[in-house]
């Protein structure tokens, strides 16, 4: 052999030997004397390489080779491959470029393998690691990068970027939309205590509220048309998403997204926010969730006062009602930060949605993880992503009945928050003067 050749096969494999005891032995004190060594053996190995030595750890080995790059050693890949990617050694290198440290890059990669790597387009074996498909699919998410742009950075063809990204999308979506799901009983209760030690507000399960994403497609005539998906969401105090509506097209108005809802029949017929109610000046208040002004008040949907005086006990709700929307906020701010939906998303109106619960359904392991990667802390301004001064309610939801319940049960929550807000001030001054 080549000694060239040999020289840089024996680098690979001490480098990954390397890996393996840092993988095995992490808490070692002789694993931690070998970090000099390990930097400089790895101070080649860009992603590429990282993605082919965690499929090596796999039940089915698998690498993808094109013919021209089958005669050359996996030094002059990584050297092919590496500079394209503009990365470093992990774990850095993966949130900068996958959104997801390290490690949970590679807990996601072995929960999907089975499912990324069981089907192939009909009559063709991509001979893909699952490692590789994962990175290859959530590139387009993060980045937002065309297939082209993909194809080249992970060295295949344009039609594998686009098939890998859609089965990530496919699987998750289909396989994985527990990760996105409004919870039992249990969960609400803890829910519900989170918001109400920020504000005083009892018995609220969580925020709605309604972006747009815009997608461009060609038209026959070679024409851009433009339209909008609105989205539907529910989060929690942590700005974890509990439930998700995505497919409707975005020129209706918020209330009537939720009406077109199966969020909005399900509560309606009482399969959620179905527990005792609580009281609040011996008025029963219901579980319940805080919107904006586009929605319309109803028992289980508090909105805020319109034209409150200021001092007021409706003053201090909407101050709480304000506070409680932020993680709603925050999460439509996250989401808008995938690259993929930061900008018109160039794809089928099937294909966009499909974008968009992906990028939610990751979003929520980031949060499960405890992986702050790909969250954003810094909203800026609110009003960039508080769209609701531009959707408009839906008269046909101003029932008397329900509107007068509903009324009652805000006028409760007010007195509550301005007590609640009270005592605050007086604990704050308390703690100043001390």
């Amino acid at each position: 052999m080549d000694s060239r050749k040999l020289s840089a096969l024996l680098s690979s494999l001490i480098s990954q030997l390397f890996l393996l005891l840092l993988l095995l032995f992490p808490n070692s004190n002789s694993t931690q004397n070998l970090s000099p060594l390990v930097s400089h053996f790895l101070s080649s190995q860009q992603i590429a390489a990282s993605l082919t030595f965690l499929s090596i750890s796999r039940k089915r080995k698998r690498t993808h080779l094109s013919e021209e790059d089958s005669d050359q050693t996996h030094e002059d890949k990584v050297a092919k491959l590496g500079p394209r990617l503009g990365l470093t050694q992990p774990p850095d290198s993966f949130k900068n470029s996958f959104r997801m440290s390290y490690a949970t890059f590679q807990w996601l990669s072995g929960l999907l393998e089975p499912l990324l790597d069981c089907r192939d387009p009909v009559g063709s074996s991509l001979n893909l690691s699952a490692d590789l498909r994962l990175g290859i699919g959530l590139s387009r998410l993060v980045t937002g990068s065309s297939y082209n742009e993909l194809a080249d950075r992970f060295g295949v063809t344009e039609s594998v970027t686009r098939f890998c990204v859609k089965q990530l999308c496919r699987v998750l979506c289909t396989n994985f939309r527990f990760w996105v799901a409004f919870p039992g009983q249990e969960e609400l209760n803890s829910i519900s205590k989170s918001f109400e030690e920020l504000t005083g507000l009892p018995n609220c399960c969580g925020v709605i509220d309604c972006t747009r994403f815009k997608i461009v497609k060609s038209s026959k005539d070679d024409k851009f048309i433009e339209e909008g998906i609105a989205v539907q969401i529910v989060v929690d105090s942590s700005s974890r998403i509990l439930s998700i509506v995505a497919g409707i097209r975005g020129d209706k108005g918020d209330s009537r997204v939720l009406k077109s809802s199966t969020l909005y029949k399900d509560i309606e017929d009482k399969k959620l926010l179905d527990s005792s109610p609580v009281y609040v000046n011996g008025v029963p208040v219901d579980q319940y969730l805080i919107g904006d002004g586009g929605y319309p008040l109803l028992p289980w949907l508090m909105v805020p006062f319109v034209d409150a005086k200021p001092g007021s006990s409706e003053e201090n709700f909407n101050v709480a009602h304000r506070s409680v929307r932020v993680p709603a906020l925050k999460t439509i701010a996250s989401l808008k930060n995938w690259g993929v939906l930061s900008r018109p998303i160039q794809e089928d109106f099937k294909t966009a949605v499909a974008f968009i619960g992906a990028c939610s359904i990751l979003q929520n392991v980031l949060l499960m993880r405890e992986d702050d990667s790909g969250l954003c802390d810094d909203l800026g301004d609110y009003s960039l992503h508080d769209q609701s001064s531009q959707y408009y309610s839906d008269a046909s939801f101003e029932e008397n009945l329900i509107e007068k319940k509903a009324t009652v049960v805000r006028s409760a929550l007010a007195t509550r928050a301005k007590v609640f807000n009270n005592s605050s001030f007086g604990r704050d001054s308390n703690s100043s003067v001390q």
